[in-house]
């Protein structure tokens, strides 16, 4: 991936110095991140998670305890990269979300933490993955998650990286244009807990595909993507599949059970905004198929 424009974004809060969070007893190891990103990638809603794990720490002061970065040189390189596809992001809505629906695009900031950090939802957590908090307009993202992107779920690469960032940011979108809310209101009135479900694939379907309309548009206008970029994306599209996941971590898939849609409904909606370019095309809760 490339950028003739390298520079950073300022909507950037770094806790990765501090407390942060909430204490965790025993802490976070490598091996419970693994566990907890796939149950995360089975679609458990953030608020559910994040507001369970305040309950479970309730009682327990915030420490801030600030201190100097120590990152090594391949997180440094993470966080530069997080901090161009932001900015390009930034360029990419300021303009496209004006012209495809007349509705301004506001800015979201992005908060890079370590272990647990407090939301406006919550408490946040490295397990629980990257996420977008609608009460603070902030995304939320432990870089570990990029390590074990590439380690178990054998999706390298900084375009993989970027989808991650774009995905969420696509969150913020829906957000913005008021999709989030009327999702919510209707998963309360659904009558089962599988017609929620299907409704959150929904949602998390139009977030790949607006990602990929931020694709197309950044290589139109920047020339962003190289050879093997797209390729990348799709691995990391795929891998993240509920499917895949349920298959790897339990041996079955239960599509009732999905909530951010399988490996091949996932590419194929990045690849139709890549394609497109046109918010309009992402209208999944439309879709007769997915």
């Amino acid at each position: 991936m490339r950028f003739d424009d390298d520079s950073e974004s300022s909507n950037i809060e770094d806790r990765r110095g501090s407390g942060g969070g909430l204490p965790i007893s025993g802490g976070i190891g490598v091996g419970t991140v693994v566990l907890a990103l796939a149950a995360w990638y089975f679609g458990i809603d953030p608020s559910i998670v994040i507001n369970g794990s305040r309950m479970l720490q309730d009682g327990q002061a915030l420490q801030q305890a600030a201190g100097p970065v120590q990152e090594s040189a391949e997180e440094k390189q993470s966080v530069h990269l997080v901090k161009v596809v932001l900015r390009d992001l930034e360029k990419t809505w300021a303009e496209q979300l004006p012209a495809q629906t007349g509705k301004p695009y506001v800015n979201p900031r992005l908060v890079l933490f370590r272990g647990a950090t407090r939301t406006a939802c919550g408490t946040g957590q490295t397990a629980m993955g990257p996420f977008y908090c609608p009460a603070d307009q902030k995304v939320y993202i432990d870089l570990a998650f990029y390590d074990e992107m590439k380690r178990r779920f054998h999706a390298p690469g900084d375009f993989a990286q970027a989808y991650v960032i774009a995905h969420e940011v696509g969150h913020h979108l829906q957000n913005l244009l008021g999709i989030s809310d009327r999702v919510h209101q209707a998963q309360q009135r659904a009558s089962s807990k599988a017609q929620a479900n299907a409704l959150s694939v929904r949602l998390e379907l139009q977030a790949d595909c607006f990602a990929g309309v931020w694709a197309h548009h950044a290589n139109k206008e920047r020339h962003m993507l190289e050879a093997g970029d797209v390729e990348e994306a799709m691995r990391a599209a795929t891998a993240i599949g509920d499917d895949a996941l349920q298959q790897a971590a339990q041996g079955r898939v239960v599509p009732d059970s999905f909530t951010h849609g399988s490996s091949a409904q996932r590419t194929r909606w990045l690849q139709r905004g890549l394609q497109s370019g046109e918010l309009g095309q992402c209208n999944t809760f439309k879709a007769e198929q997915l």
